[in-house]
């Protein structure tokens, strides 16, 4: 019975938001980035759920690196930068969280979320906030608390009376309509697949690096760094990618990636896309912020 009814509740990343709304929320000024791709590529360092690079699958090696500066040498030393600066200087914040994401070959709407995030213990509590039939859908994840599961419950209807259940956070019911699990989210975990990937496509190289200054994201003036790899090869995750870098917080605040395209002189597949919005840094929050028993909160009695 649970099984049945929730099956369809846990997209913890998951909601629809119109498309002109995200037009105004993400923008980048046509002198910083190439225009826009309609559809594109594979993952931030992990391997998600969902699809993999089908022309990846049969595609030969790339060839080491030359000898010498790798052109991904200054994108690696700005992520690692961003990485010691989350890690130094935030230890925690709230945000609205935009995403889009292909799940077995099927590209999904945008969706979006409230988000409190704390670094130690790594803790994530999620409202959602559209469309209707999902509002009011909350998710906490504490490291370490109600045996590492998520907590989470509709916010209305039949579901809601269900109550709260407990899951494991990389079960199948957890993952249904996510490509990353809960103990993923957020911006060090972002930053932190960003140097992973790095480190490991700087040893091949058929690599393509571009910076493009004053790129902005929802107001926020960003630097953007596009990596392509113009050829498939298994040892490459995406062909096409795209982080924002704040320039005044050095975080990474959106992120999009494009498989290869489907066809010669086709337009790369958009495979991923992730925006953290009105980022709040350092808000001060404490063990009740991620308690399911916070009265500000509408979580209930637990079930497996």
């Amino acid at each position: 019975m649970v099984g049945k009814y929730w099956f369809f509740i846990f997209r913890y990343l998951g909601m629809a938001v119109p498309l002109c709304v995200v037009a105004s929320l993400v923008l980048a000024e046509e002198q910083a980035v190439p225009a826009q791709t309609q559809d594109a590529a594979q993952g931030p360092g992990l391997i998600p759920a969902g699809d993999g690079s089908k022309m990846n699958q049969n595609a030969g090696e790339a060839n080491a690196a030359a000898v010498g500066d790798h052109p991904l040498e200054p994108a690696l030393e700005l992520a690692a930068r961003g990485l010691e600066s989350i890690r130094a200087n935030i230890k925690d914040y709230s945000c609205t969280m935009v995403k889009r994401e292909r799940i077995d070959g099927k590209l999904g709407e945008h969706q979006y979320m409230f988000s409190k995030v704390r670094q130690e213990p790594f803790s994530v509590y999620l409202y959602f906030l559209g469309p209707e039939d999902v509002k009011g859908q909350e998710v906490i994840y504490v490291d370490g608390k109600n045996e590492n599961n998520m907590l989470a419950h509709a916010g209305s209807g039949v579901r809601a009376m269900m109550g709260t259940v407990s899951l494991k956070p990389q079960s199948m019911l957890a993952m249904t309509g996510n490509r990353y699990p809960i103990t993923e989210f957020g911006v060090e975990n972002l930053a932190r697949r960003l140097v992973e990937v790095a480190e490991h496509d700087k040893n091949f190289g058929e690599c393509e690096v571009n910076f493009y200054p004053n790129a902005k994201v929802n107001g926020r003036i960003c630097t953007c760094v596009q990596v392509v790899h113009p050829t498939p090869r298994r040892n490459f995750r995406f062909h096409l990618a795209r982080v924002f870098i704040d320039d005044e917080l050095t975080v990474p605040i959106r992120y999009e990636a494009y498989d290869w395209p489907h066809e010669a002189g086709g337009q790369p597949v958009l495979m991923e896309e992730y925006t953290y919005m009105n980022l709040k840094t350092n808000q001060g929050f404490t063990d009740a912020d991620f308690d399911p028993t916070n009265p500000s909160y509408k979580f209930s009695g637990t079930k497996e």
